[in-house]
């Protein structure tokens, strides 16, 4: 017989009753969680929400799968309709739901498809053996932990259709797709987000690729121009964006050891640059089970376990690492069959792969949709045209393909949970290279009182320069380099250029520990997004294969100013006192919104360029530029004109005097050259802009920039800007309004992590709070502490949650 589910809550406990409370909930982390409900009757799930400052749910359970109950529940509270509506999409339903006009989009990538190409493509790669995979080969504890999940969100679904919960969730409470999930929701979204950095970025041109119509024409032979092709290329900049790592995923992370603070104790900086909206967000969570689990730190949406986090232990962040997860072919077709390829000179067929889909029609009712796509046996074709001519066509004499070293991926999970189980630093490392099921990320960790390690230990396609060299692709080879430069296009008609496999890797076909880079240093390493090369300028890593990343070339502004934050503090050079860092310098640091644009050009253009740029009346912009403090800071007098130049001026080429020199990497290029026109234009332009969007040239930055996510009557401050303008404070926005810049990307789950005799000391921000749903308690607060830059203290210990205890809820079934 099941069990009655069972709800205890009690809210707003003042600190006179904490210890009654502790007591009464069994103590620890996050309250008790016995086997019962003290009718004697043991419980499938019993877990224990315990919610402190900003809503940050504490979690604790009797074993995994209770674990999971208590996420699901507690997740489902505070972000149900965003994570359905993309569960939606993943079992390619959009269409049947939303119709066939709408669109999805994944902002991170960023790619957005119709809702019948997405339902295609989706129906195409999240398969049912895919599941099936992801399932069988997932340890005990983490299928534990989803079906738990699954029953605690679903929990929480019918007693908001059950009438529980007035007023919440207004986006989905009548929605059809208002129903309960399955695990193999879950595990779609597992293998969603291994590909979301390299199939997931071609979903138009896989859902879209059409075989040929047959033809004996000449032309239907002929191979496309590569100078054509280049010249499209560099008339169409962002035709092929999706090859290159110009990404809005983005995010900054220090390592620093004993040598670089001032106590000796170790200190951790992490912050994605992630979507505003949308399930890559990141939600804040803590899961403990008595004597056995312990972690906290930040899960992307729909997945049981901590990506982000630390503990007692150790301390972790991840960057997007710049190495590619795929490659692409090039196969010669039958031209009297194009569903045929050669391969070793025979033919071969590609699987065909018919799907269809439901499409709601005008009137309400739904009406099937076919489509057949194909595969090879390296992955899905795809077709790509730009400005109708195909760079990477399917005709009579060739076809593309891709191989996905994340789809083949079924280690993500373990990883994460090999992680969040890791009992010191030298487990965690160990487990880095042993499973390697890192998808897209670099890593930085430490421990207390250990050293600065840094890994790009990824999912990355074992195809060394050497195999490049001898199998790449004739004629587009050229042309994808240009634009793409380490992504390899092969032929993928011969069995010698297939991936390599090595000893020490999990899976053939993708590089082992020996052959990624990794550093550890008693000082620091970091990363903003650049290859490894840089990780620490006092020992530069070179000799990986050009997939993973580039070397001795120049890095971008963002991760120069992060660089020099560094040697700055470390020489007491900053200003902000006694050489080397502390928590609350540090702090003080990573929001301090400093552009180092401003830093190497803002005196130049004062200079050379104000009051008059030539033919151009630049005296408003010179105006406010001279008021200008060359931040991005809420107090900030004129940060729209800089923002508004810089972007005008990086895209033009040969802006520097000085080019980049191997001899100082963090220092160059610079010199802005003030006399190209393209400059001097670059300055007026920006002064029409802020002009015509009506922004007051004398106001404050805070009045001018603000979260786009949060519905009016709330306007939120936000401070910062991109990192194409230097800035290493990241707040990414859409094009400048009236309203001024609406914010919808950047600095997102922040965290700055020590350790103290007393345990871990960590403090942070979920910048855009916690929850999705206006009518929720935490849909903003945390922005607004933000916006203020008040750092909370993240409550670990047992103390701690019970001297910042908001609410408890008890749930069991």
């Amino acid at each position: 017989m099941t069990a009655i589910p069972t709800l205890r809550r009690s809210f707003a406990c003042l600190p006179l009753c904490a210890a009654l409370l502790l007591g009464a909930c069994g103590g620890g982390g996050g309250g008790g969680g016995g086997g019962g409900d003290g009718d004697g009757t043991a419980k499938a799930y019993d877990a224990t929400i315990t919610r402190t400052s900003m809503g940050i749910p504490h979690i604790r359970a009797k074993d995994f799968a209770s674990l999971g109950y208590g996420y699901g529940y507690a997740f489902a509270e505070d972000n149900l309709c965003v994570l359905l509506d993309d569960l939606v999409t993943i079992r390619g339903e959009r269409s049947r739901y939303f119709g066939p006009d709408g669109s999805y989009t994944i902002p991170a990538v960023p790619v957005t498809a119709s809702n019948v190409d997405s339902d295609f493509f989706w129906k195409l790669m999240a398969t049912d053996a895919v599941v099936a995979n992801l399932r069988n080969t997932a340890r005990t504890e983490i299928r534990d932990m989803t079906r738990g999940y699954v029953a605690g969100f679903n929990r929480y679904i019918g007693e908001l259709k059950g009438g529980q919960h007035p007023g919440r969730h207004q986006a989905c409470a009548t929605a059809g797709y208002l129903a309960p999930i399955s695990e193999d929701d879950l595990y779609r979204r597992y293998f969603r987000l291994s590909i979301i950095a390299s199939s997931s970025v071609f979903t138009n041109e896989i859902a879209q690729a059409t075989p040929p119509l047959l033809s004996t024409g000449a032309s239907a032979a002929a191979a496309p121009d590569p100078q054509q092709l280049k010249t499209l290329l560099e008339r169409e900049p962002n035709a092929l964006k999706a090859f290159t790592h110009d990404k809005a995923f983005g995010s900054n992370m220090y390592g620093l050891g004993p040598q670089a603070t001032q106590d000796g104790q170790s200190l951790l900086f992490g912050n994605p640059h992630f979507p505003w909206s949308g399930t890559e967000r990141l939600y804040l969570v803590h899961l403990t089970i008595p004597g056995q689990f312990d972690i906290m730190g930040s899960s992307l949406y729909g997945v049981p376990a901590v990506l982000i986090g630390f503990n007692d232990h150790l301390a972790w962040s991840h960057t997007v690492s710049t190495a590619y997860r795929f490659t692409l072919y090039q196969l010669p077709v039958n031209p009297l069959n194009p569903k045929q390829y050669f391969y070793e000179g025979q033919l071969v067929d590609m699987t065909p792969v018919p799907l269809t889909i439901d499409v709601r029609q005008a009137d309400g009712s739904v009406a099937p949709q076919s489509r057949t796509l194909y595969r090879t046996q390296y992955g899905p074709v795809l077709e790509m045209k730009v400005a109708g001519i195909p760079v990477l066509g399917w005709d009579n004499t060739r076809v593309y393909t891709l191989r996905d070293a994340n789809a083949e991926n079924d280690r993500l999970m373990n990883q994460f949970f090999a992680w969040d189980t890791a009992a010191s630093l030298d487990e965690f490392k160990a487990k880095h290279a042993e499973v390697l099921g890192v998808p897209w990320v670099n890593t930085v960790a430490t421990g207390p009182g250990q050293a600065a390690y840094y890994g790009d230990l990824s999912v990355v396609p074992n195809v060394p320069d050497s195999l490049v060299a001898s199998c790449k692709a004739p004629l587009l080879s050229p042309v994808i380099d240009s634009v793409a430069p380490g992504l390899p296009l092969l032929q993928g008609n011969r069995a010698d250029c297939q991936w390599l496999n090595d000893d020490d890797a999990p899976a053939p076909g993708i590089f082992g520990a020996q052959h990624l880079p990794k550093l550890e240093r008693q000082d620091w390493v970091a990363n903003m997004n650049d290859s490894y090369w840089l990780t620490n300028p006092a020992a530069p890593l070179t000799g990986y294969a050009r997939i993973i990343g580039d070397e001795d070339s120049a890095r971008t502004l963002r991760t120069r100013l992060g660089i020099r934050q560094i040697q700055r503090r470390l020489d007491g050079s900053d200003g902000r006192g006694a050489p080397k860092f502390t928590m609350q310098n540090l702090q003080d640091v990573v929001l301090s919104a400093d552009l180092y644009s401003a830093e190497l050009a803002l005196e130049d253009v004062k200079r050379d360029l104000c009051p008059r740029a030539g033919i151009y009346d630049t005296s408003g912009a010179c105006a406010a530029l001279a008021r200008w403090n060359g931040k991005a800071s809420a107090d900030a007098i004129g940060a729209p004109l800089w923002i508004e130049f810089w972007d005008r001026v990086a895209g033009s080429s040969g802006i520097w005097k000085n080019a980049y020199s191997s001899a100082d990497p963090v220092g160059t290029p610079n010199g802005l050259d003030t006399a190209k026109s393209a400059v001097r234009k670059a300055l007026h332009d920006a002064q029409s802009a802020v002009q015509d969007a009506g922004l007051d040239f004398n106001g404050r930055f805070d009045t001018q920039q603000f979260s786009a996510v949060h519905a009016a009557p709330l306007r939120i401050p936000v401070f910062g800007a991109s990192g194409s303008v230097g800035a290493f404070t990241v707040a990414d926005h859409d094009a400048l309004t009236a309203a001024g810049y609406p914010v919808n990307f950047g600095n997102s789950y922040i965290q700055t992590v020590t350790w103290t005799a007393q345990g871990v000391h960590a403090e942070g921000f979920v910048t855009y709070s916690e929850s999705t749903d206006p009518a929720n308690p935490h849909y903003a607060d945390f922005t607004q502490r933000y916006a203020q830059k008040q750092w909370l203290r993240f409550p670990f210990s047992d103390a701690d949650i019970a001297a910042d205890r908001q609410s408890v809820q008890q749930i069991s079934e």
